[in-house]
């Protein structure tokens, strides 16, 4: 008989979907998606049936898809079905058959629920398969995450079968003589999953009987303990991790004082996808010299005096922009510069605005970020002086150094730091005839 009640209340308790939602069903053919399809045909849920040909077992796959098809036709369900070159993507990506399967069939499924309406995505992992998801988190390693091996629920996708073990759920399929077909691949050792599941865990079920009773209730342990620990991190976040507008500031005297200190540190730069060697090396380096770099996929760190500032990766990389004279408005990153002129020979005090005698420009002019040896003569001083030392002496931090816009004559002089201070050659005088306003704003 089908347990529709354990069903329900599993469906109930873990918020999977409502009475309104509509489902995709992952149906390989085999005992649990079948069983799974039973289960919510027999609630009455509103469904529709997805099924992936890998073609990795000839004729056994074309079975497989046939059978899914019938089945579905003879509950009268919508019914999905796409073909996928594995082993050849597998090839020319270089990563194994077993991934690059997992990776094309999510991201179809999530196409055929986006242009279906379909709310949510229904896996039918079952107890064991959780189970397994741990050992092979542990075997390869893994943080508390790891450790609840596979959710009931995450994002779009929803495993309702996590009640039920394989035991059960093969003599459900016998009581109730449903239909099935077998997938032959599940017998080779020749995939880390199915060697757990073949060699690894029935020695383990010596041991405890009730092996996967006590996998689920440890796995309820650590998805708690991971709940309790992200709220903990979100609130040390908040209270510790500044955003400005140039970054994200982290102090080091903060950093010092973390217990455990290197995995608070990683979970508080998870957002920003630093690795844990990366945290690693980070901590060995809080003593380092200012502007000591690290780097994520995303974002660089630095550090600063008395922080470590974080910001995007892409904003350390800035293209050279060329200015010519009818050129209204220039972006560099973050940053507009815009420019105008005028016959009203006066300027203002505010370091967003340059006012420059513009018979002295030489176009197109380059907007740029600072090179070593730059030099420039400020505004007021009689001598140049390196635009570092400037730097040093305003006490600019690293990562602005190298995202501050720096105007530049055709002649190879400075301009302009935006946002900071004129050179002194460029200044008005009595035979300035007309004024270039250059003006820096925030994107």
């Amino acid at each position: 008989m089908l347990p529709l009640s354990q069903f329900q209340d599993f469906i109930k308790k873990n918020e999977l979907f409502t009475s309104g939602n509509k489902i995709l069903l992952a149906v390989s053919g085999g005992k649990d998606s079948v069983l799974m399809m039973h289960l919510f045909k027999a609630l009455g849920v509103n469904i529709g049936v997805a099924h992936c040909n890998f073609g990795l077992r000839l004729d056994e796959a074309q079975r497989d898809e046939n059978f899914v098809r019938l089945l579905a036709d003879a509950h009268d369900l919508p019914f999905y079905v796409t073909h996928f070159e594995t082993k050849k993507y597998a090839a020319e990506n270089k990563i194994s058959t077993q991934m690059v399967a997992r990776i094309l069939r999510y991201a179809w499924f999530e196409e055929i629920r986006l242009a279906n309406g379909y709310d949510y995505i229904a896996l039918a992992q079952h107890q064991n398969d959780a189970i397994e998801t741990v050992l092979i988190n542990l075997i390869r390693g893994t943080g508390i995450s790891g450790l609840h091996g596979i959710l009931p629920k995450r994002d779009r996708l929803i495993r309702p079968l996590l009640f039920l073990n394989r035991e059960q759920i093969n003599d459900i399929i016998e009581e109730d003589n449903i239909a099935f077909v077998e997938d032959s691949s599940n017998l080779s050792t020749n995939y880390t999953r199915n060697k757990l599941r073949l060699q690894v865990i029935p020695h383990l079920q010596e041991i405890n009987p009730n092996l996967e009773k006590t996998f689920a209730e440890n796995i309820a342990r650590f998805t708690a303990l991971e709940n309790f620990l992200d709220l903990q991190v979100v609130q040390l976040r908040t209270e510790i991790l500044i955003r400005k507008s140039d970054g994200w500031y982290l102090s080091l005297t903060e950093i010092v004082k973390l217990n455990p200190q290197k995995f608070l540190l990683y979970e508080l730069l998870k957002p920003f996808h630093f690795t844990a060697p990366v945290v690693e090396e980070i901590l060995n380096s809080l003593g380092a010299v200012s502007g000591t770099h690290f780097f994520s996929l995303s974002h660089q760190a630095i550090i600063n005096r008395t922080d470590l500032v974080i910001v995007e990766k892409n904003a350390s990389m800035l293209l050279n922009q060329f200015i010519h004279p009818s050129a209204a408005k220039t972006n560099f990153g973050d940053y507009t510069i815009s420019l105008r002129y005028s016959t009203e020979i006066k300027f203002e005090i505010d370091a967003a605005k340059a006012f420059v005698s513009a018979d002295k420009l030489i176009f197109p002019l380059v907007l740029r970020k600072w090179q070593n040896g730059d030099k420039f003569i400020p505004l007021g001083m009689r001598f140049p002086k390196k635009v570092s030392d400037f730097f040093i002496d305003e006490k600019v931090p690293l990562h602005l150094k190298h995202n501050t816009p720096i105007l530049v004559n055709g002649n190879g002089e400075i301009i302009w730091i935006a946002g900071m201070r004129q050179d002194n050659r460029y200044k008005l005088s009595t035979a300035t005839k007309k004024v270039a306003i250059f003006e820096l704003e925030n994107n």
